[in-house]
């Protein structure tokens, strides 16, 4: 919300002030969102029949998205694993730099 006040509207300046969104407030615009989009896409996904849009599915085609899943959580967990280590070594140089200053 934009509103006038201060010494700066007196003056004939832009004293505008923004007013911060609460958490919680944030929290219902995303959920909110999130909602929107699903209605939105479900008439796509329970189009024709129930097929979607992969088609008619298996369960050879259900198998290998379960292995897509597997395989992103477990690439997932190994890219974070890597930069969570990059970030706890670049942290211990900086400790040894600093005690390294600090010591005369």
């Amino acid at each position: 919300m934009l509103t006038r006040s201060g010494p700066a509207a007196m003056k004939g300046g832009t004293g505008i002030r923004v007013r911060r969104v609460s958490r919680a407030a944030r929290l219902a615009l995303a959920l909110s969102a999130a909602l929107t989009v699903l209605l939105l896409a479900a008439p796509i996904a329970m189009g024709a029949d129930g097929e979607g849009l992969y088609g008619r599915t298996d369960d050879k085609v259900v198998t290998f998205a379960a292995f897509i899943v597997i395989g992103f959580f477990a690439v997932l967990v190994t890219v974070l694993s890597l930069i969570q280590i990059r970030l706890e070594s670049r942290k211990e140089r900086a400790r040894e730099d600093l005690e390294r200053l600090r010591r005369p």
